[in-house]
């Protein structure tokens, strides 16, 4: 079934539920395979550690065709002076544009970005962690009971009513134990305009046991509370400590408090006092100095994430991180050079403007030297799906002009 066929058509899920049988299931528990070995130790040397600024993309992800990138548009076809629109709405690299096209490629990715639904039921799973063999290992739910059928469809209702405008679900139509999502970092945090992907799975004796869910890492550990196994610490889903409404509740907790509370609590500002213990020496300056260091490093990754996020994008969100990036690509290098230049990272309170003075000049110069590389790697991917990244290349002087060479330092 093709994107956007899904809400007319769920008869796995709608079917007599008093002829399904109940068989139960081993649950996995995620715990169970922790290894001590792999948890990021926190300290004063943290800014050194090998995520930081040197992790290198994961060959195990399925890599999917990249249609209707930039260039499979044939060039023989472009006109001097013209840009070509894309299928997403953005236009070819490298071709001069007027403002009033500018301002109609933009209208067109916002219609885009609009049309993608926040839920939707879709077909193929075979990418889905807990799908492929050998990943999540947990059994296929085939014969579900009434009360399972009921709470899933349940769930859909919710989810398809009151999704908050920046995390967007696809459920599968013979599959209803499986679900994904992807949640848009928030404004002024280190994760913003960044793409976080998520697999879920509803076991058998779902809602008595909460969900499984894996973030889809990379191999990067970016938050205390998501693992480069892929691994999801929270309370709601019993991966973590916690007391009363904290925990997973059979009777109140859903799937989109779930998400809600990954965007909310997870990817927060200042992640660096999700670590346990760290709580304490918050508003503290030894304690904000090292927060401060954990969010560039933190930036780091969201920035390669970001790259991964285009090159291999999950099924049935191709065409969403592309036009994601073409919306939102502007912002995030605008973001790049204010950090570059100094700027406190998770400073920008959205559209690329500052909540704190332009002349804080508290970032590393080790952050800026890696962020510089990462910057680089983003204008080239940007440029190739079609964003309009010129103002941020420097500037090129004729071999025979007497001007003065041009100045290339990054400025807002």
């Amino acid at each position: 079934m093709a994107e956007g066929e899904g809400s007319s058509s769920r008869r796995w899920a709608l079917g007599d539920p008093d002829v399904v049988e109940t068989v139960a299931h081993e649950i996995i528990d995620l715990d169970a395979n922790d290894d001590p070995d792999g948890v990021m130790i926190i300290c004063e040397k943290a800014s050194s550690h090998k995520s930081n600024h040197s992790v290198s993309h994961p060959s195990d992800w399925p890599k999917h065709p990249k249609s209707g990138l930039a260039e499979d548009v044939p060039g023989p076809s472009h006109q001097p002076g013209t840009s070509t629109v894309l299928p997403w709405g953005c236009t070819t690299p490298g071709r001069p544009r007027k403002h009033k096209e500018i301002k109609t490629v933009d209208n067109k990715i916002d219609e885009k970005y609009k049309a993608f639904k926040q839920f939707d039921t879709v077909t193929d799973h075979s990418d889905h962690y807990y799908s492929m063999s050998g990943k999540g290992n947990v059994p296929e739910v085939k014969k579900p009971s009434k009360d399972w059928v009921r709470r899933i469809q349940h769930e859909w209702k919710v989810l398809e009513k009151d999704l908050p405008g920046t995390i967007f679900v696809r459920v599968y139509e013979d599959r209803m134990e499986l679900l994904r999502a992807v949640i848009v970092g928030p404004a002024g945090t280190p994760y913003h305009d960044g793409l976080f992907f998520f697999d879920v799975y509803f076991p058998s004796q779902y809602p008595k046991k909460p969900p499984l869910v894996n973030y889809r890492s990379g191999g990067l550990r970016l938050n205390p509370n998501l693992y480069d196994s892929g691994k999801v610490c929270l309370s709601l889903l019993n991966t973590w400590s916690g007391h009363g409404c904290e925990k997973w509740n059979p009777s109140n907790s859903t799937m989109l408090q779930v998400l809600v509370s990954i965007q909310a609590l997870v990817l927060n500002a200042k992640p660096y006092f999700n670590e346990p213990g760290y709580a304490a020496s918050a508003n503290t300056p030894q304690g904000e100095k090292m927060s401060m260091a954990y969010n560039e490093s933190t930036f780091l990754l969201s920035c390669r994430t970001m790259l991964y996020s285009l090159r291999n994008p999950p099924k049935h969100f191709e065409d969403f991180a592309r036009v994601h990036f073409c919306k939102y690509g502007r912002n995030i290098l605008v973001g790049c050079k204010a950090y570059m230049n100094g700027a406190q990272v998770g400073c920008l309170a959205g559209n690329g403007v500052q909540d704190v003075d332009e002349g804080d000049k508290s970032c590393s110069a080790n952050f800026k030297g890696s962020l510089k590389t990462l910057f680089d790697e983003l204008i080239k991917e940007f440029t190739r799906i079609g964003v309009h990244c010129h103002e941020f290349q420097p500037q090129r002087v004729n071999p025979g002009s007497t001007r003065a060479k041009a100045d290339t330092t990054l400025r807002l």
